[in-house]
């Protein structure tokens, strides 16, 4: 028996490169919405390409522990520098979800 073909055979096989779809890599897929007066593009993350990663929600100022799904926000004319990672809850409820607690000038930024 031979081994099983992970790779498309020729040109016309319907085989997708990365580049394809830059939203698809990372599971989830892209949009635009308007929030404070700006355009935003919101990115949907599955938790299976959020391995190995944890980001702090700027809704709830928690952790977004490895693995799980959540939602990448950016103003469309910012760089990505600008990328936030929220909670999908979080972003939901953006309007009325801030920290309650301060950070100090001195703590870690994720």
């Amino acid at each position: 028996m031979s081994p099983r073909r992970n790779r498309p055979k020729g040109e016309n096989s319907s085989g997708r490169s990365a580049e394809d779809d830059g939203a698809g890599r990372y599971g989830g897929w892209q949009s635009a919405e308007a929030w404070q007066g700006e355009r935003w593009s919101v990115r949907h993350v599955a938790g299976s390409s959020a391995q190995g990663k944890a980001y702090r929600c700027p809704g709830c100022d928690q952790l977004i522990p490895d693995g799980v799904p959540h939602v990448v926000a950016w103003p469309e004319h910012a760089g990505v520098d600008d990328r936030r990672h929220w909670h999908k809850a979080c972003w939901n409820a953006r309007d009325r979800r801030t920290p309650g607690v301060q950070r100090s000038r001195n703590a870690p930024r994720f």
